[in-house]
């Protein structure tokens, strides 16, 4: 949690500057995660709902191009029966943006996730396991939004784990999450 309120502060404070240039506009997004854990062999996972929220940079490149960085919480896991897996990220993905007339945009970029808190819950018990899971995850997103001229829009996205993010076995795990969201850019411009 204290990696997430100083990265906050960190993408605040540079968004702040970032934000004179008349080419970089900020934002803040959140909504619904639905996430599973693949794993090798197949461990037979089914997908958890979770949420993300965070802060985003819009930084325009030119008529067409784009470059958006966000720094985001996001509750991801897996369940099985009754058993819960809830692994709690802060992650930073970098979306390369192409953005077509009137507000809608396809992007694709790579995630760095910092597991910040991991835990199983069966029943009414709950276990800390964040030492079996790695503190590093690298991942692919690929997505599409529309933002309308407001500032206010919606995104859907599909992050694929790349990197094992399990420590404690021999099975490989790894993450798998949609998300769909709203966002809201400041000062947006088409």
């Amino acid at each position: 949690m204290k990696a997430f309120i100083i990265s906050g502060a960190f993408l605040f404070m540079a968004g702040s500057v970032l934000a004179q240039h008349s080419n970089v506009h900020v934002g803040l997004k959140g909504g619904l995660n639905i996430s599973n854990i693949a794993s090798s062999p197949n461990a037979g996972f089914d997908a958890k709902a979770g949420f993300h929220a965070g802060g985003l940079a819009h930084i325009h490149l030119n008529k067409q191009w784009a470059i958006q960085p966000e720094i985001m919480y996001s509750g991801q896991g897996a369940q099985s029966n009754d058993v819960k897996t809830r692994l709690h990220y802060v992650n930073v993905p970098v979306q390369l943006q192409y953005m077509f007339d009137r507000g809608f945009r396809i992007q694709t970029g790579p995630q760095l996730g910092m597991l910040a808190a991991a835990n199983v819950q069966q029943g009414d018990v709950k276990t800390n396991v964040k030492s079996s899971f790695k503190t590093a995850e690298l991942g692919w997103t690929i997505g599409a939004s529309y933002v309308g001229e407001s500032g206010l829009g919606v995104d859907a996205r599909y992050n694929y784990g790349i990197t094992n993010i399990n420590d404690a076995s021999s099975v490989n795990l790894y993450n798998r999450n949609v998300q769909v969201g709203v966002f809201y850019v400041f000062k947006h411009k088409y």
